[in-house]
């Protein structure tokens, strides 16, 4: 049993932001301006930081256009199957919780209901595109919005998110669902992000209502972040291949996975599947990766250990099966300990994690768990606020074009103000 494991050491984030995800940015604004629905996809095991912070500002921009309250924390929840004011078409997001059955079930109700504490004017939804029941709830979900309005002769959805959160296959199954009679795959889609890069042309996804979708590239920040944060973040977005292949030592997400892990299940975490039997958990990457490589016969010429092979096996292997086994198995009971200030730490997902004194461990009740998720998601946006604020999420580069943009702008103004005194 791991008792006390630790953040490892991880590498500076890389920068990947290439010219087709900053137009898309810029066109935003715009798109948003015909758009009814937007369709948020953001991937389970991250559910914080696969928020693209970047779409906010549009985001709240339509809303006030469309004469609905901006997302404010704290605010009283209202109901989302309100029509939209007189004057004003429909206005509602919908974020999509994408790749369900890749984190455990116990956590989805108090992260659903925590998440609506806080965020009212958002529609959580939980999801997996293999999963019938869960594309069919999404379809009338947006049908029944589409209904709201009669006098509307469409509906138009916007779909954004992340690189990788999984756009595409999420608009094949529901157009499939939506619309009688063979539909053939429309969108094509990859393992690798990045695949799609320009706006999709139109996609019906409802006959009655007509309810039409657009793809758009999955937008990266711009800047990861500084210092932990930053390196945090960007290990966590490699793991679900949200950034490009090879940007990243593939150790530094072995350590950072191991970590993880750990933390999910402190008795019986998901990696020893692939270890030799009787091995016990451990915290040291170098000792899980010779045991690893050991196991899988994984060896280079002198008879030593290929630790690098083993790393890549271990995490397309995570990426492929480990996910599922790790949300397949119950939540970790963990047992006494005779130490009454003995803080473990539990989680779900990659991104909830809370201490546990172990004399008063609870059974696994949801109220719980929500109180739990609801403190870590306080937390998020309390530090985002506070980091933003400080500049954490700009870069020294994006610092410096932006204050030659602004000297740019001001020369340009007095040599505007020049002009027209010398013609008076």
């Amino acid at each position: 049993m791991v008792l006390s494991a630790s953040l490892p050491l991880l590498p500076c984030p890389p920068s990947w932001f290439p010219g087709h995800m900053n137009r898309f940015t810029k066109q935003l604004p715009a798109l948003l301006s015909r758009t009814d629905i937007v369709l948020e996809l953001r991937d389970s095991r991250l559910p914080l930081t696969s928020i693209n912070h970047n779409f906010e500002g549009a985001i709240r921009k339509w809303r006030a256009e469309r004469g609905k309250e901006s997302n404010l924390l704290r605010t009283p929840p209202h109901s989302t199957t309100t029509s939209s004011p007189a004057g004003y078409g429909t206005c509602e997001r919908i974020v999509v919780l994408n790749k369900r059955d890749l984190v455990p079930q116990w956590g989805m109700e108090p992260f659903q209901s925590a998440m609506a504490a806080r965020f009212p004017d958002q529609i959580i939804h939980f999801a997996s595109c293999n999963r019938r029941e869960d594309i069919k709830a999404l379809s009338n979900l947006l049908v029944s919005i589409a209904k709201r309005n009669p006098h509307a002769t469409e509906t138009n959805v916007l779909v954004v998110g992340m690189p990788n959160v999984g756009k595409s296959t999420l608009l094949n199954s529901l157009r499939s669902f939506g619309i009688s009679g063979r539909t053939p795959k429309a969108l094509q889609t990859s393992a690798q992000p990045g695949h799609t890069r320009t706006l999709s042309n139109r996609l019906k996804l409802s006959e009655d209502p007509l309810v039409y979708s657009y793809d758009t590239p999955g937008v990266m920040l711009p800047f990861l972040g500084r210092g932990d944060e930053g390196a945090e973040r960007g290990v966590k977005l490699a793991l679900i291949a949200g950034i490009k292949e090879g940007l990243y030592d593939v150790q530094a997400l072995v350590a950072y996975l191991l970590y993880r892990l750990n933390t999910l299940d402190p008795v019986s975490p998901a990696y020893l599947k692939v270890l030799p039997p009787g091995t016990s958990p451990t915290n040291d990457v170098a000792t899980f990766l010779e045991q690893l490589a050991r196991r899988l016969g994984m060896l280079v010429r002198g008879g030593e250990y290929n630790t690098e092979r083993a790393s890549k096996w271990f995490v397309d292997w995570w990426r492929k099966e480990g996910s599922l086994i790790s949300a397949a198995a119950p939540r970790a009971l963990l047992p006494s300990i005779p130490n009454d200030n003995l803080l473990i730490r539990q989680g779900w997902g990659f991104d909830l994690e809370w201490t546990v004194e172990n004399d008063t461990i609870p059974p696994g009740t949801e109220s719980f768990v929500e109180q739990k998720m609801g403190e870590c998601i306080d937390e998020y946006v309390k530090h985002t606020a506070d980091y933003e604020r400080l500049g954490g999420t700009i870069s020294q580069t994006q610092i410096k074009k932006r204050t030659w943009e602004e000297k740019l702008a001001q020369r340009t103004a007095k040599s505007k103000a020049k002009f027209i005194a010398r013609k008076r």
